[in-house]
């Protein structure tokens, strides 16, 4: 069985969630692998960031989203308001905010000791329900979605800019 990965790095928005279509990324991974059948995973190490699968839609909003993506946020934000407050959620507790004082970035994380910097429960919450993988098939060389079907990372922190990365897999044959 042959493996092949390809790390990709991307931006993202501050002050809302942001929705990356990655599926070109993913297709040419595939490609590149010379693999003709196996799987493809798609992965994040970002606790705040999910990959999904879903139908691409041709109708965006004026922050430039796909309504599909308005309609989760608009879901999730019913189950898991946004982080606005320190009252809203447990976390961060103390404990964490003294520990995230004490890293040599801190300020990265903590700008001029904002604590508010880290009101982002609802995304690590987020990102947890969606998942930070996906995995899908190859068949024929090629990724097997049909042609609606889009991949798509999402970083539900809305508290700064950020590189994010991603991550392909593929395995077979």
């Amino acid at each position: 069985m042959a493996i092949y990965k390809n790390k990709f790095t991307v931006n993202t928005e501050s002050k809302k969630a942001t929705y990356i279509n990655i599926t070109n990324n993913v297709k040419d991974s595939v490609k590149n692998s010379g693999i003709k059948e196996g799987i493809c995973v798609v992965t994040t190490r970002h606790t705040t960031c999910a990959i999904f699968f879903e139908e691409y839609v041709h109708d965006i909003n004026e922050e430039g989203d796909e309504f599909l993506q308005e309609d989760l946020n608009n879901v999730l934000r019913k189950i898991i308001p946004d982080h606005r407050d320190e009252t809203a959620y447990k976390y961060p507790g103390e404990k964490h905010y003294q520990a995230v004082e004490n890293w040599e970035n801190a300020n990265d994380y903590l700008p001029n000791g904002d604590r508010s910097a880290l009101w982002n429960a609802d995304a690590h919450l987020k990102s947890t329900i969606i998942g930070a993988s996906e995995t899908l098939e190859v068949t024929g060389g090629k990724l097997g979605i049909g042609g609606t079907g889009y991949i798509y990372l999402v970083d539900f922190d809305q508290t700064r800019e950020r590189q994010r990365e991603f991550t392909t897999i593929i395995m077979g044959e």
